[in-house]
């Protein structure tokens, strides 16, 4: 897990320096090739199949994971990296926000104050983080972060109805990637192809490459390990980041924007163990910043 943080991290920053050459649909399309045809020949060596019997599941994750991705990238371009990174970290207290809507609106069912407070707590640090960001741009590419992280929420409640149906994980990561190859495409027809570079190209499969290890590496992680460990030793990929962020472009570092961070941390931490404690069959992202 802490091997499948690190490699996320380090895929973010391939896709701030990709930001310059490409647009986050045409990052998102070679990204899709990359981690779709690794898995298709992952799959074809060990004898498995792709075929599905649910694909209007398949289709709706694939929505819903493939926008949240683009807007993640979209963010990780105009904000210092550790804070798009802790913005898309935000769906485990959305998932929790999402499970006390879903209380309320039951009715009867009762309420957990922990959770609220791990709520509360999340956004309090969301506004720390934001509050530095004075400039419009910038506070534009802090909502879209934010708003990615929502949609990661959806998607992982997703993968979860899936895996309860008994969709293998490879199954729900193909045609995730195939997903995100159909709306690159579908965005370069709408607004062209960027031309090549020898830089550009060797970013792009950085960016697939580093995305699809580090897709099998957290996958391993949660069948093997515990899912409270996993989670929390996930946080380490904030930490990553903003280190990379400082070391190489040189982002400012405020008291506010490092609080905020670790608020967002415990309430992610404290949303995935109440969470686990509420529907212990529920299993926190296991898709991490891949959606």
């Amino acid at each position: 897990m802490v091997l499948s943080s690190l490699l996320f991290a380090t895929m973010g920053v391939c896709v701030k320096y990709a930001s310059a050459y490409y647009s986050s649909g045409e990052i998102v399309f070679y990204r899709g090739i990359v981690g779709a045809t690794t898995i298709a020949l992952m799959v074809w060596h060990r004898g498995g199949t792709l075929r599905t019997s649910v694909p209007g599941m398949h289709f709706w994750r694939s929505v819903s994971g493939v926008l949240a991705l683009s807007l993640w990238f979209y963010a990780i371009g105009g904000l210092p990296l550790a804070t798009a990174m802790t913005l898309n970290y935000m769906s485990s207290v959305w998932m929790a926000l999402f499970l006390l809507g879903g209380a309320i609106i039951m009715g009867g069912a009762r309420i957990d104050g922990r959770l609220i407070a791990a709520v509360l707590t999340g956004f309090a640090g969301v506004a720390l983080i934001l509050r530095p960001t004075i400039d419009d741009q910038q506070l534009w590419h802090g909502l879209v972060g934010l708003i990615s992280g929502m949609l990661s929420a959806t998607a992982y409640l997703q993968v979860t109805a899936l895996g309860r149906i008994g969709e293998p994980e490879y199954r729900v990561v193909f045609y995730f990637s195939l997903g995100g190859v159909v709306a690159g495409a579908l965005t370069m027809l709408a607004g062209g192809a960027s031309s090549h570079t020898l830089e550009g190209v060797a970013l792009l499969l950085a960016v697939g490459v580093l995305a699809t290890v580090a897709q099998l590496l957290m996958t391993r992680a949660y069948a093997t390990g515990k899912t409270l460990v996993n989670a929390s030793l996930q946080y380490l990929g904030i930490v990553f980041a903003f280190l990379y962020g400082v070391l190489l472009f040189r982002d400012p570092v405020t008291w506010m924007a490092v609080v905020g961070m670790i608020l967002i941390v415990v309430a992610g931490i404290a949303a995935t163990f109440l969470r686990s404690k509420t529907a212990p069959n529920v299993p926190p992202h296991t898709t991490s910043t891949e959606s």
